[in-house]
């Protein structure tokens, strides 16, 4: 059996900043059901810590630069899955998980512990699969510094989330490494006269993969590389993209616990209840005809929320109600706090996360905008497919993958989408969906057929990625 471990610095169900933590989370336990024994390993944050009753298996010593302290390796089971937590309180015992000044300090440690655990537990791992930034001194750790444990063993693959989050840190960060400096000055890990973890991972795993087809593809052209494309380039022969998937489970119309009434693809009348209760509960106008229009999302400029906010006042002169539920920017969310006393009844502002009201967002909204600038992925877009709810996005990255824009003339499609990032396009297409829910009634209840109907399982993601262990492996 091949043993492949997942490292990363977030993941679910210990704890969770984004998309990252959802793939942590579920991805290890699809592979697995195809024959693979997948482990995770995370930091030990103070969250993790104060929460769960984890097993202390060992103290270990780590040392790599300027860094010598000790390491304490946790462990628990979940849903079948190894979890491994590195413990130490001077890194990780903090109330966030990131956003301090020695960030850089911090993951050089875990990604020297990393490479520690696996010579201080039984388990001979075929592949590390490892995860942003974060990990990105792993595969160069490896193959330079223990090269004489790991000659012809294990194997590497670099998974690029988010391209804009380098780990870019002075030249003064070579120090908490035992890396000869003609890495640095040979340009492999150098980047604006410091360095950078994910550029060292790009060049040193033995596979780069990202999260979509399209996104592995965009991140080659110099509008979004975020300056990495020579690099993505020289890699090109081996850079792959593979599309996230969701937790059905937990993301289910006739199971989820979260809604008013379940449905599913074949009685689709509780979600019109779901939509009556949505508004009831927000201070909507209840109408079950009335298009309602949700986002549920990091509030950021990425998100596209600047041509929402462009063409707000227009969106909301159609005959639509709006619901928005996240938090981020400060600017963006004062101005979102203005649109309830703007257009009372007509439109409300969640500003910050519940779990259960996304839930209740996703089954009662009947499209949801993610009108993104860059999207690597996206996980939005599939959980409102499987709720029946239709994507309203921009054609790029993951989007672009998973959502098929409607074609009236072959009655295909389960989405809406423009191509271009403008207020103009997003509006006019906005105004296509509408044309289609007031006056086309059954075609929009084909499309949230067509939605609902689509794999959004981690089934098919697992399986591209065991086929990447297969070709890794030879």
């Amino acid at each position: 059996m091949k043993k492949i471990l997942f490292v990363a610095s977030e993941g679910l169900p210990y704890i969770k900043s984004g998309g990252l933590a959802d793939v942590i989370g579920s991805l290890p336990q699809a592979i697995q059901k195809h024959g693979y024994q997948s482990d995770v390993v995370l930091p030990l944050y103070k969250k993790i810590k104060d929460k769960y009753q984890l097993e202390h298996l060992k103290q270990f010593n780590v040392q790599s630069g300027l860094i010598n302290t000790s390491c304490d390796l946790y462990y628990q089971k979940h849903d079948g899955v190894d979890y491994y937590f590195i413990g130490n309180d001077k890194y990780f015992y903090r109330d966030e998980m990131y956003g301090y000044v020695d960030d850089g300090e911090r993951f050089a440690f875990f990604c020297k512990a990393v490479c520690e655990l696996l010579t201080n537990i039984d388990i001979k791992y075929n592949i590390l699969l490892c995860n942003d930034w974060h990990t990105g001194m792993i595969p160069i750790m490896l193959k330079k510094e223990y090269r004489d444990k790991y000659r012809n063993g294990i194997k590497t693959i670099y998974t690029i989330h988010n391209l804009l989050f380098q780990g870019n840190f002075p030249d003064t960060m070579l120090d908490y490494f035992n890396l000869d400096r003609k890495y640095f000055k040979n340009g492999d890990i150098k980047f604006d006269n410091g360095i950078s973890f994910m550029k060292a991972g790009i060049i040193y795993a033995d596979k780069v993969t990202t999260v979509s087809q399209s996104y592995s593809q965009e991140i080659l052209t110099e509008e979004y590389s975020e300056r990495m494309d020579k690099v993505l380039l020289s890699r090109k022969n081996d850079l792959s993209g593979i599309v996230n998937g969701i937790d059905i489970d937990m993301w289910n119309p006739e199971t989820d616990k979260n809604i008013i009434e379940n449905y599913n693809i074949k009685r689709l009348s509780g979600k019109k209840k779901c939509k009556k209760q949505l508004q009831k509960q927000l201070g909507l106008r209840v109408s079950g005809d009335v298009l309602l229009v949700g986002m549920v999302s990091r509030l950021t400029w990425q998100k596209g929320v600047s041509i929402i906010l462009e063409k707000l006042s227009e969106i909301m002169n159609q005959d639509i109600q709006l619901i928005i539920l996240g938090t981020g920017d400060g600017y963006i969310e004062s101005q979102f706090k203005q649109i309830e006393h703007t257009y009372p009844h007509r439109a409300v502002f969640y500003c910050g996360y519940n779990e259960a009201l996304s839930h209740q967002v996703y089954a009662g909204v009947d499209v949801l905008l993610m009108p993104s600038l860059f999207e690597p992925c996206g996980i939005s877009q599939l959980i409102a497919q499987r709720y029946g709810t239709l994507p309203l996005v921009r054609e790029v990255g993951g989007l672009k993958d998973t959502v098929h824009p409607y074609n009236e003339y072959q009655h295909t499609g389960d989405g809406f989408s423009f191509k271009h990032f403008t207020g103009n396009d997003l509006l006019n297409v906005l105004k296509y969906a509408m044309y289609i829910y007031y006056y086309k009634k059954p075609e929009w209840k084909l499309l949230m057929k067509n939605a609902m109907s689509c794999d959004v399982s981690w089934d098919n993601s697992a399986k591209k990625y065991i086929e990447l262990f297969e070709e890794i492996s030879k």
